[in-house]
């Protein structure tokens, strides 16, 4: 099994954009993304998020570890 990666919510973000995923709230110190074949999404804008947080988003997405390290990478 894939180690999680330690990163931001803004980095978490960014790599979920390329799934087609859209920030549309933003409120206090969380984002809320949707995507219209996926389920939404919140997101804390944390500096670095928790694993377990971490790993709770990736299970509600669908995503393993490795496929969140290749959509970081590009």
């Amino acid at each position: 099994m894939t180690r999680l990666p330690v990163i931001s919510g803004r980095e978490l973000i960014a790599a979920l954009h390329h799934l087609g995923y859209e920030v549309s709230r933003i409120r206090g110190s969380h984002a809320r993304l949707v995507c219209p074949d996926r389920p939404s999404l919140t997101i804390p804008l944390h500096r670095e998020l928790d694993r377990g947080t971490l790993a709770a988003i990736l299970r509600q997405a669908g995503l393993s570890a490795g496929q969140l390290r290749r959509l970081l990478q590009g």
